[in-house]
């Protein structure tokens, strides 16, 4: 094989048989639990990454099913996003994601930097109540409930929720350890169809875990939960702050 043929080929690992195929990245029938929660001002201060800042103590804990999605199928996941701003641009910052599938992990950490790790989430409906879970290990590390659809959302309001612009701390390292990429990435969501948007009463139950710390951001008053479908693609990213620069 040329160096050229290398370079043709070079879109991701390992070379000749890929994690995951090229983009763009389509989802069907997307559906999210997304439960806002304040947290702690001194915890939420030493994991949002300078030059990203925050306005109030808010964390949104979120489960995501996944059931058709191009390139990655069906899976799900769950994580932390806390609300933030970049100058006057508002958007999320993706500070923790678990999912129990390898292409997406793969791709996500590759192309976008998202911290995703493997572990067990779920998101299901037990007769009137919306649940997701997650499991590290044998560790149930979140819970998260909400009463199933007690009332409806607005598409504008659900619409509104899916563009704003996530922000993610991309990190690759060099072979010696050393960082050799370190960068602030911005993504977004495009070809919104909203299928449905509710909310409901809700609670959140976080574990503490050495590698699962979601409860290093404790729960101290649950805000409000909100639980959306959508179809929708996933776009390729940006960088807007280069840390080695």
């Amino acid at each position: 094989m040329t160096e050229d043929d290398v370079l043709r080929r070079a879109f991701a690992m390992p070379l000749l048989n890929p994690s995951f195929p090229p983009g763009p990245y389509r989802f069907a029938r997307r559906e999210y639990l997304v439960i806002t929660y304040r947290t702690d001002p001194e915890a939420l201060r030493r994991v949002v990454p300078e030059p990203l800042e925050w306005d109030a103590p808010i964390v949104k804990y979120e489960f995501i099913r996944m059931p058709d999605s191009t390139g990655f199928g069906d899976y799900t996941e769950s994580g932390q996003v806390i609300p933030v701003r970049l100058g006057t641009e508002r958007g999320g910052y993706v500070h923790a994601m678990f999912l129990d599938d390898d292409p997406p992990i793969a791709a996500g950490r590759e192309l976008w930097g998202f911290p995703k790790k493997l572990a067990q989430p779920s998101l299901r409906v037990e007769r009137d109540t919306l649940v997701g879970t997650l499991d590290y290990g044998p560790v149930r590390v979140a819970t998260g409930t909400m009463g199933y659809k007690h009332a409806v959302l607005p598409d504008e309001r659900v619409t509104e929720a899916l563009a704003e612009p996530g922000f993610l701390l991309k990190i690759i390292p060099h072979v010696d350890g050393t960082p050799r990429v370190c960068e602030l990435v911005r993504y977004g969501l495009t070809d919104v169809v909203v299928r449905g948007g509710w909310t409901g009463p809700a609670a959140l139950s976080l574990t503490p875990h050495a590698l699962a710390p979601l409860a290093d951001l404790p729960v101290l008053e649950v805000l409000g939960a909100t639980h959306l479908v959508a179809d929708l693609t996933l776009a390729l990213g940006e960088v807007v702050h280069d840390y080695l620069a």
